[in-house]
This record gives C-alpha cells, sequence and structure tokens, in this order.
C-alpha cells in the first residue's frame, strides 16, 4: 500500500521524499526557521493528517491533531535529530495526540477507511458496479476494525494504512517488535473471523 504523503501537491514523490532527508530543512527546522518551519509543514502535513484522520475518523478532530502536532514539533525543534529522518518522530507525536484528544472527549475514537483522505489520489478504473462492490467491501472491513480494541485497531492502520513497519509501530506503542506483529496477526483474525459471521 502506498504511503499517502507520497502523493500529494504536485506529484513529485521523489522530491516529498528527498525533503524528509534534507539535512539543509533540518538544521532550519532545528533553528525555528520560519522559512524551513514553513516548508516542513507543507512536507509533513499530508503524513501527519492522513494518520490523524485514521486514528480519529473525523476531520475537524484530524485537523486539530495536526495542528496540536505542529505547536509541539516548534516547542521540541531544539531536539530534532538532523541525522535521521523525521517521519517517525512525527508519527510517535501524531498518535500519542490522537490518544490524548481521544482521553480529552471521554470517548474512544473513531476509525475509518477512507481512500479519499489528504494525500491520496486513486483514479479509479471500475465499473459503476465495481465501485459499489469496492465501497461496500470498504464499509465491512471498516465494521471490522472498529470491533477490534484500540491498540489492536492502531497497529492494523498503521501498519495496513500508514505502510509504518512492525518494528517503528513497537517504538510508538512502547512495546516490543514480537509482541506488535502477535497483536497484529491477531487483529487480522479476529478481522476475519467478523467478516466471516456477518456473511452466515
Amino acid at each position: 500500500m502506498t504511503d499517502p504523503d507520497r502523493n500529494v501537491g504536485s506529484g513529485d514523490s521523489k522530491h516529498t521524499e528527498s525533503a524528509w532527508e534534507d539535512r539543509a530543512l533540518l538544521e532550519g527546522v532545528r533553528r525555528r526557521d520560519p522559512a524551513a518551519l514553513g516548508r516542513f509543514f507543507d512536507v509533513a502535513f499530508p503524513h501527519v493528517y492522513s494518520i490523524a484522520f485514521r486514528l480519529t475518523g473525523d476531520h475537524h478532530a484530524a485537523e486539530d491533531v495536526a495542528q496540536d502536532v505542529f505547536l509541539k514539533v516548534h516547542r521540541a525543534a531544539d531536539r530534532l535529530d538532523v541525522d535521521r529522518n523525521p517521519r517517525p518522530w512525527l508519527t510517535t507525536i501524531t498518535y500519542n495526540a490522537c490518544r490524548d484528544a481521544a482521553r480529552r472527549v471521554s470517548a474512544r475514537p473513531e476509525y475509518a477507511v477512507d481512500a479519499t483522505v489528504i494525500g491520496e489520489r486513486h483514479e479509479s478504473k471500475e465499473t459503476p458496479e465495481g465501485t459499489v462492490l469496492s465501497e461496500e467491501r470498504s464499509r465491512l472491513v471498516e465494521r471490522a476494525l472498529r470491533a477490534l480494541d484500540e491498540e489492536s485497531r492502531a497497529v492494523v492502520i498503521l501498519h495496513d494504512y500508514c505502510d509504518v513497519p512492525h518494528q517503528e509501530i513497537a517504538a510508538i506503542v512502547n512495546s516490543s517488535h514480537a509482541a506488535v506483529r502477535k497483536r497484529y496477526s491477531r487483529a487480522l483474525e479476529r478481522m476475519a473471523e467478523f467478516l466471516r459471521g456477518l456473511k452466515q
């Protein structure tokens, strides 16, 4: 599955990817240079918003989370490691911001699988009938995701819809690599059982 933030703007995915490891840009961010912060925002926003939307299921909540994330980035800019790709760091901040937002509203977030989320642009070649079937499959998968516990759901979404490797997820959720892989496998099994139950 493609990374949502690689298909945004002009569509130049190589340019976007290289910007993540642009040392001069990251050094500017660490100095809190306004121009560097602005460019970093343009590069990072689709990635942050995509994760936030998938983990909250609400556009307004995702926007609030993204705003919170970049405020935290500004505050912690002087601690940015310019020798490392900042995407895992941003993913962790975004995940934690979503959890904080859920606690503030005292409600579990609704997780969504929405192909129209910012950064994803797919030209559908399906027939109208095929599109209807595809949308129905998406709705069923979303129901299966919502049937999972919060941590299992987050692991599936981060891995399958945000292309975050299991090892990075382990660091994000403060768990071991093996535990995350096991949680992921069990989550997929529970989703499969849920979907089989709907067909009976």
